[in-house]
């Protein structure tokens, strides 16, 4: 199944990117890919605040991406982005 034409922009920077949240959905289902969302979670919170944070984030991204260099100015952007209560910081129900 191809993926959803529909693309958007990241962070305004021109960079574009395919939403593929809708065939993950479709191939793993509800519970699957709420299961991966959560484990992706867990991979990238800090353990003691359980929530991703802008340090969390780039830690986390340099060990299970191999994302190394991150900006904090950029984590930063990317929590901020899905930050619903303005925490400054995503919990899991943000995340996933």
């Amino acid at each position: 199944m191809a993926a959803s034409a529909s693309q958007a922009r990241a962070g305004g920077a021109g960079e574009e990117y395919e939403d593929l949240l809708p065939v993950m959905g479709e191939r793993l289902g509800v519970a699957g890919l709420l299961a991966e969302l959560r484990a992706g979670f867990r991979l990238l919170a800090d353990r003691e605040r359980g929530a991703i944070t802008p340090d969390s984030l780039r830690r986390g991204a340099a060990a299970a991406l191999g994302v190394a260099g991150m900006a904090h100015a950029d984590a930063a952007a990317m929590v901020r982005e899905g930050d619903a209560d303005g925490d400054g910081a995503h919990s899991e129900a943000e995340f996933c």
